[in-house]
């Protein structure tokens, strides 16, 4: 029988980092480790938006872009091994929650949606607002 694969195990992807080109462009596929490790970096009490890590990516490989489509997928996997982890005992997880959308709105799709995201950065002292039916995002 199958078992299927734990968030943590679904980190490894030994096929990744690749350059592909995307129309004549250089285009970053990261590897789930480099993502999550730019995560692991953002400090207590800052936020981070898909966009600059992919920036950041781009720039360490030297490309024109990182895929948004798979730095998003591998925000999300970082989010559920980090969440994985702390069901596991471990005290020091990967602080996913200050990664902001890249309009800076909160993300939905994070364990616990946008308000266990808002709950973790409200208690890093962050202020959360929400106007004009928007979705919340991080007062800055």
């Amino acid at each position: 029988m199958k078992t299927r694969k734990s968030w943590r195990e679904k980190m490894n992807n030994p096929s990744l980092p690749k350059i592909v080109d995307k129309g004549g462009r250089a285009m970053l596929l990261p590897s789930p480790p480099e993502v999550e490790a730019f995560i692991r970096r953002i400090p207590l009490g800052s936020v981070a938006t898909i966009t600059e890590i992919r920036d950041f990516l781009a720039a360490k490989y030297a490309v024109d872009l990182t895929c948004p489509l798979v730095t998003g997928i591998f925000i999300r996997l970082a989010a559920e091994a980090a969440e994985e982890d702390a069901r596991a005992g471990k005290k020091r997880i990967t602080p996913y929650w200050r990664v902001l959308k890249a309009d800076g709105s909160l993300n939905p799709k994070f364990p616990g949606g946008v308000a266990r995201q808002a709950e973790r950065l409200r208690a890093e002292g962050q202020r959360i607002v929400s106007s004009g039916g928007r979705a919340p995002r991080v007062a800055l």
